[in-house]
Parts: structure tokens; sequence; C-alpha cells
């Protein structure tokens, strides 16, 4: 079958399925393989829910008609997703960066929805899988759409860039992210500007934060841009407070006023400014831009602000790494309460620098004074230091749950991997 073959049977079934678990009538599945599972062996169970065709690579024994033989499910899926893009010819920008990449997707959906019909990304499915996915979630009637792209290697976010072909591009940071792949900070920054390389030779445009001068250096020879930042930027704007929501104020353009978030942590100030700025530059009225900014709620433990009891716990346990873990820190050190207490746990994918870099958030905790810490973790063991240690999340809440913390205000923050959210469970 040839992909112009595959893409009018997606058009009579336009819902893409590669979970089982998931799976509805009449949707297409593609038997996607990974290191611990292998798609084909769900063939004939994807069938037998009703799905309209499964897309395999290996041999199944199936004789159905709805069964496609390809030589490999992923690179179907993604020239699929390719062929599927190639058929709009809408703004597509694409989003990347260390820290807060999400967050600013999120918001600029909100904006940007608030007068054209957008589709994004789902929750953070911004890899080699989730991509695909999105663009094919992307309906004939959409006037833009927004791309997350996340990676942990080079060469990853380029891959991304050769289907989703983005007509504009956001890096909102580079940070100690995924140290361990990228193979150091540089590395990262090469990582993250393969965005910016396909921007370049496509002729595109970037909206770029001007208070990073590396993202300067980065974005030479891109002529096409729309700036924000706290000064000198088309968008500028100033943090009012984050006592415990972040309020900002937009200096450029009076009009917008003081934006009340539901964003927890000073950290969140440029992704705001980037969300505004998405919506200016595609004619969003302020008011718009007002009302879907105050709006928007966080999830998925995502800088989340959880009253328990007397205290206010920041929950911001989907992932970290010492730029985001810092500035989590460093954040709750300047809220005004008199008991804080921390609760971390490990990052990961930091490579050689894990002891380094954890040695490091050590130190910046011993800085300050503490009702109580807690460290989870293999990384903040093998560093060494004066806290409270754990091994498990798990074992955090069974000491949690013996606490008798009143009026304090609680950190929980950890890579993906450790689940440090199992601490309020």
């Amino acid at each position: 079958m040839t992909i112009e073959q595959l893409y009018e049977l997606y058009k009579a079934h336009p819902q893409v399925q590669t979970d089982t678990r998931k799976l509805q009538p009449g949707q297409l599945f593609f038997c996607l393989k990974g290191d611990r599972f292998n798609g084909n062996a769900f063939a004939k169970q994807a069938l037998e829910q009703g799905a309209a065709a499964v897309v395999v690579d290996e041999e199944t024994g199936l004789t159905d008609e709805r069964v496609i033989r390809t030589d490999d499910v992923l690179r179907t899926l993604q020239t699929l997703a390719l062929h599927h893009r190639r058929q709009f010819n809408i703004p597509f920008l694409a989003i990347t960066g260390s820290n807060g990449k999400t967050t600013t997707k999120e918001l600029v959906h909100a904006v940007l929805s608030s007068t054209y019909t957008t589709y994004t990304t789902e929750g953070n499915l911004n890899n080699h899988i989730g991509v695909p996915l999105t663009l094919l979630n992307v309906r004939p009637d959409a006037r833009m759409a927004v791309v997350e792209m996340g990676a942990n290697h080079q060469r990853e976010i380029a891959g991304y860039c050769t289907y989703t072909l983005p007509t504009h591009a956001l890096i909102n940071n580079v940070g100690k992210a995924h140290l361990e792949g990228f193979g150091g900070i540089e590395g990262v920054k090469k990582g993250k500007g393969e965005l910016y390389d396909f921007i370049r030779d496509a002729g595109g445009m970037i909206f770029i934060n001007n208070d990073f001068d590396y993202l300067q250096e980065m974005s030479r020879g891109i002529d096409r841009r729309f700036s924000y930042g706290t000064r000198n930027a088309d968008v500028t704007g100033e943090l009012m407070h984050s006592e415990p929501f972040l309020v900002v104020r937009i200096t450029s353009h009076p009009e917008l006023g003081t934006l009340h978030t539901r964003l927890v942590g000073d950290y969140n100030l440029p992704n705001v400014l980037a969300a505004v700025a998405v919506g200016l530059y595609f004619g969003v009225a302020a008011a718009n831009i007002h009302k879907a900014i105050e709006a928007y709620t966080p999830s998925n433990s995502r800088s989340q602000l959880v009253q328990l009891g007397s205290n206010q716990v920041i929950l911001d346990a989907y992932n970290a790494n010492p730029t985001s873990m810092r500035a989590a820190i460093e954040n709750l050190v300047k809220l005004p309460a008199g008991k804080k207490v921390v609760i971390l746990g490990s990052m990961a994918e930091l490579g050689e620098e894990s002891r380094a870099e954890h040695a490091g958030i050590i130190a910046l905790l011993q800085q300050h004074d503490w009702t109580a810490v807690a460290l989870v973790g293999e990384g903040f063991r093998e560093a060494g230091h004066p806290y409270l240690q754990f091994d498990t999340a798990a074992e955090a809440r069974d000491w949690f749950s013996k606490q008798a913390f009143e009026q304090a205000h609680i950190l929980v923050k950890g890579s993906r991997s450790m689940q440090m959210e199992q601490v309020l469970q």
C-alpha cells in the first residue's frame, strides 16, 4: 500500500491509536515496537476491538484484509504525518526548550484558541511517537497548530522538523537537562538549536526571549523574529509579585494591563511573556489574551499549588533538572512564609555530571534555613548530605504522613522517574 492509499484510509478513519487499552472502534491501529513491547503481538486484539485497520511490520499470521504490512511501522506513521502536514497552509509553531516548554505550549494554545481553531500537543506527547500523533490530530478546520518537541539527544529535534515542517519556532530556554544524552550544556544548545537551524534554512520566523544572550547567539542569521523579555523587546513585562501566584504587568502594551495568573513561581514569567508575544503577533485581541492567561490552570503536577490543610504545597513533580530545581528552590526562598519544607527527588539523565549537580543542589539548600528537608533517590544519596534520605517517594510519603506541619509552604519536586507526587497520596 502506498502512502497516498494509506492517507485515503486515514481520511476515512481520521483517528490513530497505538495502545489497545485506548483503542476505539473505527480507529487505525499502528503496531509500534519498543524495548519492552511489540505492538505486532496486539494486532489480532486490535481487530477484535473494531480497529478499521492495523499497520504491522512483522508476520502476524492474520489473513484479514484490514492488516496492512509495511517495512517499519514507526517510519510509516511519521511519513503519514508528513503527508498530512503538507495538506495545510497555516502557521505551525514548534516549541522546545529545557524547562517550561509544556507550560509555554499550554499558555500559547490557550491564547491562540481564544480567537482561532488551534490544535496542539496533548499533555507532553512530544517525542518521536507523540509528534506525528499530534500532527495527525490536526483537523481540516485548523487555523493554527502548536507542536511541542522534547529531546534528550542531538539530531532528535532535526528529525521532528523533517515531518513537522514548522513555519514558526520558539526555544524558551536552554538549561542543564538530559546532559547524559546531549553530552553537556553545549550539546544541549546544539540539540535545541536544531529548531533554529531548520527555521533559518526554511526562511521561517522565531519568537525569541531577548533576555537570554545565548539565544541571540544561537539564532544568528534568522532575520524574521518577534521578541519578548523584561526589556529591549517587542513585548516587555515585569514581575509584580509571586506570592503565591505570579502577577505580571505588561509594560509594552498598557492595554493588556496586569495579569493575575494561576502559575506558581517567578520562573514562569518568560512563559507568560512568550504567550503574550505569540498572541499579539497573530492579532489576538488584548482582552482575549488577558482572559486566556488568567483562566489557565496548570495540571499534571506542573507548578501546581495544592492546599493541604493549612499548608500550601507547590507540586512540581513532572520533571526536574539542575536548572529547574534551582529555580524552584529559589522561588520558595522568596516566599514570605515562616515554615518551609523541601522534599526533592533525584534528577535523572545527568550522566557523569550527576554527582556534581546533586551536590550543587545540596549546597544551595545549605545556604538557607528550612523547617525540614527530605531527599529521595540515589542521586542525592551518592552526593552526600546532612538531611533526611529516602530511597523512594513511597518512603518519603510514609515519613510525610506522620509529620504535623501547619501553616507551612512545602515544595515537592523531582524527575518523572521518581514519581514524587506519591508523597501527597
